[in-house]
């Protein structure tokens, strides 16, 4: 007899989109072990529009799914996942340093994904919890995208003589005098030479106003170069993902996390497409659930990071993400090529879960940025253009090599830089799920400060086109402190 009381919760966590509405149904607990103390979450998963390829860009699109829970009403903590996960016909379940685990099409195919009664085992004695507790469980569940190992290049390559085409790109100086650079090889994963030298990893800081970084270097073999295999988040940070973390924390935590406060927005009513609200005492809510977070300062995307056992994204990993193993093009956007469309959007149900462009470029590179962005100003829904596209192309849909959705405009990119001493001492560590008191993320590796050690790349609704190519690090070890309406945010894990 199960003596664990539950009260069933769940959450649509991640994105209500058109395009893929992952969803967590049907929590039970089961099968409780009174020796072990364990209790089995059981839950059907479902998104739209999964895909599994061995070829081409060889990856898949995953869940990222872990769970909270709280005793008698109190406060929300991590659940220990222990042994190896259930998985139905159809699905794979990997469970990852007990915190979570990753959930995907098991074989090749494509089209929208239904898997029911997934199991993990729960580890409740682990966390002190007693057998008669009475306890209410959330899951949750972020749409992540599956980058492979390999090796790729950073930078473009100016192919000729001088300095580079993007501001700040990496490059590498080529045998030939006068001097020749090309893009560069990341070719293993470890340490980088950083300089001016033929078979080093090079940057310029000649342009005017620009912060690519202090051009120094090794960039340690500890640091997530993009070659190792990892995981990213398919779309920017949403509004309801920052409100069903922001509802878990204590009292406390919320005033210091407010994304509505005078670290942020600094009001409730909706600001250039932030619809956050909270009233100082209940739970927060938004009017606008599925376009990014924007208005988010460091310390909010620390702790939702650290809250979801995640961790940032460094520069080098957003290129890979991005390019992939192809041949860099010069001035390309995260789609691969060059080419851009460049008329103002005009759209069609605003405000709501199919919020949609309905003039579109057709076979051109598609963004957000201030030649398309249009009215009302601020980022649009995560997806939007994917599900807006006339034909399913990477440049229709704006999709990176691997198909990441935004990595070009709507919101800047919250990386860590390799362009100073703090952000090249970043070592990858993942959250734990569990924040101090005071709201703050606790992993010791990361940015100390919470701003030295991050850049901005990929640029946003208000940039031009050169901001928003995929090399172009004008930005890229700038050290911002606050928040604005142009700044978002996506988590990556190391797959390995």
């Amino acid at each position: 007899m199960l003596r664990i009381l539950y009260s069933l919760l769940f959450l649509l966590s991640g994105f209500a989109l058109q395009a893929n509405n992952i969803e967590v149904t049907n929590i039970v607990l089961a099968d409780q072990n009174v020796v072990n103390g364990t209790t089995v979450i059981q839950f059907d998963l479902s998104w739209e529009n999964s895909w599994r390829i061995s070829v081409g860009p060889a990856n898949y699109d995953a869940a990222w799914v872990f769970a909270k829970f709280r005793v008698n009403g109190g406060s929300w903590r991590q659940t220990i996942i222990s042994g190896s996960g259930i998985a139905p016909a159809g699905g794979s379940v990997d469970v990852t340093d007990n915190v979570g685990a990753f959930v995907y099409r098991d074989a090749d195919g494509n089209g929208d994904l239904f898997l029911q009664s997934i199991q993990l085992e729960w580890d409740y004695d682990a966390s002190n919890v007693d057998e008669n507790a009475v306890v209410d469980v959330q899951v949750f569940a972020i749409e992540m995208v599956y980058v492979p190992e390999g090796e790729y290049r950073l930078g473009t390559g100016f192919g000729g003589i001088g300095a580079e085409n993007e501001v700040g790109e990496f490059r590498s100086r080529g045998t030939v005098f006068p001097t020749f650079y090309s893009s560069y090889l990341v070719s293993s994963a470890g340490a980088i030479p950083v300089g001016n030298v033929v078979g080093q990893l090079d940057y310029s800081t000649a342009t005017a106003g620009s912060r690519p970084g202090d051009g120094l270097g090794p960039i340690p073999a500890a640091f997530p170069n993009g070659f190792n295999a990892f995981y990213c988040m398919k779309y920017e940070m949403s509004q309801s993902q920052y409100v069903a973390f922001f509802n878990t924390l204590t009292q406390t935590q919320r005033v210091n996390l407010d994304v509505t406060g005078v670290g942020g927005k600094g009001q409730d009513t909706e600001l250039n497409r932030n619809g956050v609200s909270w009233d100082e005492a209940g739970n927060a809510t938004t009017t606008l659930p599925d376009v990014p977070l924007n208005y988010v300062n460091n310390n909010i995307l620390l702790a939702y990071l650290d809250w979801a056992a995640l961790r940032p994204i460094t520069e080098l990993e957003y290129e890979k993400a991005g390019r992939g193993p192809a041949t860099p093009v010069n001035n390309e956007f995260a789609w691969g090529t060059a080419n851009i469309h460049a008329t103002t959007y005009d759209y069609q149900n605003l405000d709501g879960t199919s919020e949609r462009i309905s003039n579109p470029g057709e076979g051109v590179g598609n963004a957000l940025y201030s030649a398309t962005n249009g009215s009302p100003s601020g980022p649009k829904r995560c997806g939007i253009l994917a599900a807006s596209a006339v034909n399913p192309t990477r440049e229709d849909t704006g999709a990176s090599f691997y198909g990441i959705m935004e990595l070009t405009g709507n919101l800047y990119e919250r990386c860590i830089t390799v362009g100073n001493p703090e952000g090249r001492a970043f070592t990858g560590t993942h959250g734990d799920g569990t924040l101090l008191f005071s709201g703050t993320h606790n992993v010791a590796s990361w940015p100390a400060d919470n701003n030295t050690g991050f850049g901005y790349r990929g640029g946003s609704f208000f940039n031009g086109a050169a901001f928003i190519r995929l090399s172009d690090r004008y930005d890229a070890a700038s050290v911002l402190i606050g928040a604005n309406n142009r700044l978002g945010f996506r988590g990556v894990r190391s797959a390995n």
